[in-house]
């Protein structure tokens, strides 16, 4: 069966952009390649410091990072100098590890502008209301809960759910988790991990990049590819035997 390529990092190096004045700061990705097909699910592993999520901020064009060599890919299109709102406008999303809090800004209004933004869009807040409370449902999210203003006095958990729920309802082509597990229980993973299973059930072509340090989610998803990610580069892919593996004998074994 011939398979589509969706994404491409191709030998990708980003350092921090240095203030003025300042020293350039080194590398912290260093030649990493990826390729992400249609429908695949990738988890990328890797202990602190090893630049996981300095990866998926660039892959959203933080200001914050400058890419120094290689390129992205989108549909065979470079788009390496695309700004954040175009890549996302495009079809990529990324589930911040720490979401922001919006004060005055509600769920469902911040929804409504989103997708305006991404497939312009104009639907009534009662078409989007009804949208969001199916998704509301499948996340175990209180129905009330669209009325909140974005992530402000939200749990660890709801805000991981939202997130999950803004990819459900923006429904992008490619989706960046940044360590979506982080800080949640075992029963909100699950919820989230749920919540994954079913945006991928409904769009059978998206294509997934978990981040992630624990293979707690990855034995819940079951990723088709799993990658260890040190020192800015990928060191070793494969299936969930990688994974295992890691699990086994920790991340030193893959240190030069």
């Amino acid at each position: 069966m011939s398979v589509t390529e969706l994404f491409r990092i191709d030998n990708l190096h980003a350092r921090p952009v240095a203030d003025e004045g300042d020293p350039i700061s080194p590398s912290i990705l260093r030649g990493l390649s990826l390729t992400v097909n249609e429908g695949e699910v990738h988890a990328i592993m890797g202990p602190n410091g090893s630049g996981k999520s300095t990866l998926a901020s660039t892959l959203l064009a933080s200001p914050e990072y400058e890419v120094t060599e290689g390129r992205l890919l989108f549909h065979g299109e470079d788009i390496t100098d695309w700004s954040t709102d175009v890549r996302a406008k495009a079809g990529i999303f990324l589930a911040f590890q720490y979401p922001q809090e919006i004060a005055g800004v509600s769920v469902i209004q911040f929804l409504r502008q989103a997708l305006s933004a991404r497939k312009g869009i104009d639907l009534s807040i009662l078409e989007l209301r009804l949208s969001a409370m199916d998704w509301m449902k499948r996340l175990g999210m209180d129905s009330s809960f669209v009325d909140r203003y974005l992530n402000e006095g939200f749990s660890g958990g709801e805000k991981k759910r939202n997130e999950i729920m803004q990819m459900a309802i923006l429904e992008p082509e490619v989706a960046i988790l940044d360590e979506t597990d982080s800080g949640l229980d075992i029963d909100a993973l699950r919820t989230v991990a749920q919540g994954i299973r079913e945006v991928k059930a409904d769009r059978s072509k998206l294509g997934i990049v978990l981040i992630t340090h624990y293979q707690r989610l990855l034995d819940e998803l079951q990723p088709d590819f799993v990658h260890i990610m040190i020192d800015g580069r990928i060191v070793k892919s494969g299936g969930m035997e990688v994974a295992v593996e890691l699990e086994s004998n920790g991340y030193e074994a893959y240190k030069a």
